[in-house]
């Protein structure tokens, strides 16, 4: 059995890649992923977006993409 080649990216609310080069083999990787990239901006507690403006970290996962490359 052929194991499945698809990867995954993890965009953030403004439609950037949260990683410049990763990719993830399943959803389940990309979500763990963003997970990682979140604690990033716990000191400030917030992700700051020029689309949205300041997101609470409890709300972004909202906001964030997972999209099937």
């Amino acid at each position: 059995m052929k194991k499945s080649s698809t990867k995954y990216d993890v965009l953030s609310p403004d439609g950037f890649s949260i990683h410049p080069t990763d990719t993830y083999s399943s959803v389940k990787s990309a979500e763990k992923a963003f997970d990682e990239w979140k604690q990033r901006y716990k000191h400030q507690g917030y992700y700051s977006s020029v689309k949205y403006g300041r997101i609470p970290l409890p709300e972004l996962k909202r906001y964030v993409d997972i999209v099937k490359l």
